[in-house]
Formats: C-alpha cells, sequence, structure tokens
C-alpha cells in the first residue's frame, strides 16, 4: 500500500492577543455592575452575588496565561463581551476562508507543492461559519487547488479525524495530495460571562499536507504509521446553537447556545479514555510509552496533558516531550495539536517517533502516529 508521509504545516495566528490579567479586568467590571443592578435582590437572599475572576485562578485551573483572538475590542467591552465580526457580503471571502488560505499556502510553501497540485482538501473544525457553500469550497477556489473539498466536524478531534481520511485517500491511491485546515473561530462560541470558562479559548488556524510518499519532493517529512479514531457519547460538553433554534422558539441568546462543560467530568472521562487509545494503538504497531520522542497533545488544559503524557509514558513528560502552546494560545479546539507539532519537530532526529492527538466534545479522540524521515533517507 501507498506510505502516507505530512510533509508541510502551516499557521494562522490572529493579530490581536489577550493576556489573563486584561480578560479578567472586563470580566470584574462587568461583574461588579451585574452585582449594582441586582442589589437588592442579592440583599433579599433572591439571587447570588456573581465572583471575582483572577489572573492566578486562571493558571491554576488550565496552565492558560493568555489567548489570539480575531477581535479583542468586543470581547474586552462589558458592555457587549463577545468579538466585532461584521457580516460580509456573500462576494467576499469568509473570514474561516482568509485564515484557512494563510496557513495553507504556508504548508504548501514548506511542502515545496504548488496549490493546483492538491487533489483534495478538507476543512475539519468544531464551528462552521455556515452550513453551505462548503468553506472548503470556497477555500479550494481561492488557493486553486483541484479535485475536490468537503467540511467535517468531529469538535477538537477534527483534525486528526480529517488526518485519517486524508491519509486514507493517499494510501488507497484515489488521491496523491490532500491538505487538511483547521480555522477555528472559538472566541465566537465562547460564553465570556462565565467565570468558569471566559478564559478557556483562543482563535488560530492550522493546516498540514498529506502526500503520497513515492512524490514527496519536501526535504524532511513524517511518515504516518497508523492512525486510530474512538468515540464515545457524552453531554459533558455540549452546544446547542443550530438551525433548529427558529423552529423551536428557544432563545439564540441563551447561554447553552455557546459553549457549555462539566469541566470536572470531562477531566475524570476523558484522560484515561485517551491515554488508553494512545496506548493501546501504540501496542498494535510493537511500540510502547518508551519509544516516543514526542507527543504532541490536543491543548485543553495543562493538567490533563501531564496526567495523560504520565500514563503512556509510565514517568512525568520533560517539557520538551509534551510541549505546551496553551499557556500562550489556549484551547484552540482541534488546531491546538497542529500547533504543538508545527512549532515543535524541526528539531527531532530522522527515526524520531510521535504521537498527534486530539481529543474533546463527543468524546471523541484520534490518535495519529508519525516517525521523522528526511528525504536522502527514503531514496537511498
Amino acid at each position: 500500500m501507498t506510505r502516507a508521509v505530512i510533509t508541510g504545516t502551516g499557521l494562522y495566528t490572529p493579530p490581536h492577543a489577550i493576556d489573563n490579567a486584561t480578560l479578567v479586568d472586563a470580566f470584574n467590571t462587568w461583574v461588579d455592575d451585574e452585582n449594582r443592578r441586582h442589589a437588592e435582590a442579592i440583599a433579599r437572599g433572591e439571587r447570588e452575588p456573581l465572583l471575582h475572576s483572577s489572573s492566578e485562578f486562571i493558571v491554576k485551573a488550565s496552565g492558560i496565561h493568555s489567548r489570539y483572538v480575531l477581535d479583542a475590542s468586543g470581547i474586552l467591552d462589558p458592555e457587549r463581551m463577545r468579538p466585532r465580526l461584521p457580516q460580509r457580503t456573500d462576494d467576499e471571502p469568509s473570514i474561516q476562508c482568509e485564515m484557512g488560505r494563510a496557513a495553507a499556502l504556508e504548508a504548501l510553501d514548506r511542502a515545496q507543492v504548488a496549490p493546483a497540485d492538491v487533489d483534495m482538501l478538507i476543512v475539519a473544525c468544531s464551528n462552521l461559519e455556515r452550513p453551505y457553500p462548503a468553506v472548503a469550497v470556497e477555500l479550494q477556489a481561492a488557493l486553486g487547488t483541484r479535485g475536490f473539498a468537503f467540511d467535517m466536524n468531529v469538535a477538537c478531534s477534527s483534525a486528526t479525524f480529517a488526518i485519517e481520511m486524508a491519509a486514507n485517500a493517499v494510501r488507497s491511491g484515489s488521491v496523491k495530495r490532500a491538505l487538511v485546515v483547521n480555522p477555528e473561530i472559538c472566541s465566537a462560541h465562547l460564553n465570556f460571562r462565565d467565570r468558569d470558562s471566559h478564559f478557556i479559548f483562543g482563535d488560530a488556524c492550522t493546516a498540514l499536507l498529506v502526500e503520497d510518499e513515492a512524490v514527496a519532493v519536501a526535504p524532511s517529512r513524517f511518515a504516518i504509521l497508523g492512525t486510530r479514531l474512538v468515540t464515545r457519547y457524552s453531554n459533558a460538553i455540549r452546544n446547542n446553537a443550530g438551525f433548529l433554534n427558529r423552529v423551536t422558539d428557544s432563545d439564540p441568546l441563551a447561554a447553552d447556545k455557546l459553549f457549555v462543560q462539566e469541566g470536572r467530568r470531562v477531566f475524570k472521562e476523558v484522560c484515561p479514555m485517551v491515554a488508553d487509545l494512545i496506548s493501546a494503538h501504540l501496542a498494535s504497531l510493537d511500540l510502547d510509552g518508551d519509544a516516543l520522542s514526542r507527543l504532541w497533545l490536543h491543548q485543553a488544559n495543562r493538567h490533563m496533558n501531564d496526567l495523560i503524557a504520565r500514563r503512556v509514558l509510565g514517568r512525568d513528560p520533560s517539557p520538551a516531550q509534551a510541549p505546551i502552546i496553551l499557556d500562550r494560545y489556549a484551547n484552540t479546539s482541534s488546531a491546538g495539536s497542529i500547533i504543538a507539532f508545527h512549532l515543535h519537530h524541526d528539531d527531532l532526529p530522522d527515526a524520531a517517533l510521535g504521537v498527534v492527538c486530539s481529543f474533546g466534545a463527543g468524546y471523541s479522540a484520534g490518535s495519529v502516529i508519525l516517525r521523522k524521515q528526511s528525504a536522502h533517507k527514503v531514496n537511498e
């Protein structure tokens, strides 16, 4: 069977950064305003006063120090507390198309491949800005790729699920090159008035190219040794926004139309599921945790990553072995593990093994085991 390799990655980082202190200041201003507005009800015991957030609380709970967003002004306005992203006309490129094009062009440049040589394009992310026409087909037109394109959503696991689809298409011989793009506008579905989650998400877009090894020209690449996926239904992470809202007469601004999660339950249920997935995947290839030089894990919570890495490796990982990028990017959903891979793979020697793993709502989790190789090694 044809060998599939990853030959290029790209990253789009939004222009605005918000550190914890600035985010907390806006949140606490809103809290004080709300408590003053409802002071009488609070005094009568009819309403609980809202509590302040703090930078220390955020870092302790998540390991996040900052995040990048498409618009900071709307998020930091206590009267609004959501990004300002003006609606575009039908003739203008969508936001996700613009993000995707920037990340995709970097990935193609690294792979030394022209857009016209790409046969398949997948836009895979947690939230698409419209149901149709597909953002992927719009991006296909903007880039000038050939073949076909489609959107898919498996929440935070969208990237790894798309990598399996791309790798399988290459292995089967139906395409030579497949581009996976993950444009995540997470700030638009986050409730910035929820103390337990107002700090979690950031925006970003990643891209990677999967190629038939026989046509790859990049000086170095990562062979995809195997992919493995798992899903298990859970309501612990949910978003109820959708086209049925208008016919069920539900409140389009209600809190359940944004990101909602039971954090402690997610931690308890997801960590063992993901550690078992990676360990079983390694075992199926006659490998174990000791063989891994790097774990590029989903970037949602520092404590989750530390626990999963420890279970897979049987010991605490070094910072280099399980790189963290959520401290400055926060949770970027499906893009997180790919950002970690993009920023932390150039230093690996030939034959080094690593695993890209994402996990999240669904529940869903995907494992992609990679081996680094140089072009001259392939041709020897």
